[in-house]
């Protein structure tokens, strides 16, 4: 009767030991809120970098909250993304104006890379060393294209991508607090505006449809630009 007792009590200590660790287990995979035992938000580090997910959010349309490294981030990757749309064009482009400014485009922001990221260098800011995965897109769709397709698909790309940029390197000009990505910006601008011109001049020379956020109005090819916010794409530095 003893022996029973005793071993009664023992499958109940084993069960017993089993169902804790169990639960300790599953207790350590799941952080918790110790303030009310739910599910904690991912830290810091778990979390997008200012080069990924929260970087985009700003990029498409928020500037008036970019900060200096974000704006500087976004300027690399569209940077990059105009070198390799340059290369693209002046390699698939059938229209003189699209070969031209391909041209101008990988020269110009060949060297824009090189002034961000001494400018970053003395803020010590990291920014991205390859594009993202929107402009990579971007760029498979286009070289997809040939022809005056391709012309076309790369002008209104173009004139739209350097409307946008205008509007973030002003207000970075404006409000940007890191000396060095202000000034960049400032010194860029001007350079900005003039790739905007050629590049409205190019689509309208082969014909290509420019909608809204392109800074075109009216129908006018030399119109300012609006001041519709999206994806940053920086370019070159001010010509002498």
């Amino acid at each position: 009767m003893n022996i029973h007792r005793k071993s009664i009590v023992t499958s109940l200590l084993a069960s017993t030991f089993a169902f804790t660790l169990s639960a300790g287990i599953a207790c350590a995979q799941t952080p918790t809120d110790t303030a009310n035992g739910a599910p904690s938000a991912p830290s810091q580090s778990d979390q997008a970098t200012p080069n990924s997910q929260q970087t985009m959010r700003h990029h498409r349309g928020d500037m008036s909250t970019m900060t200096d490294s974000q704006f500087a981030s976004a300027a690399a990757t569209g940077g990059m993304a105009e070198i390799k749309l340059g290369q693209l064009a002046e390699d698939k482009g059938t229209n003189d104006a699209v070969k031209a400014f391909g041209k101008r485009m990988f020269e110009d922001h060949t060297k824009a890379g090189d002034d961000l990221k001494a400018a970053a260098v003395k803020s010590n800011i990291n920014i991205p060393t390859d594009v993202t995965a929107r402009d990579q897109a971007t760029y498979d769709r286009l070289a997809k294209l040939s022809g005056s397709a391709f012309d076309q698909a790369y002008a209104t790309q173009m004139v739209r991508d350097h409307a946008r940029t205008i509007a973030a390197f002003k207000h970075e000009s404006e409000s940007g607090t890191d000396a060095n990505i202000k000034s960049f910006a400032a010194e860029t601008l001007p350079t900005l505006q003039q790739h905007l011109k050629q590049a409205r001049q190019m689509a309208q020379a082969v014909g290509a449809p420019i909608g809204p956020g392109t800074g075109r109005r009216n129908g006018n090819p030399n119109a300012a630009p609006d001041s519709t916010p999206g994806t940053p794409s920086p370019s070159a530095p001010p010509q002498n």
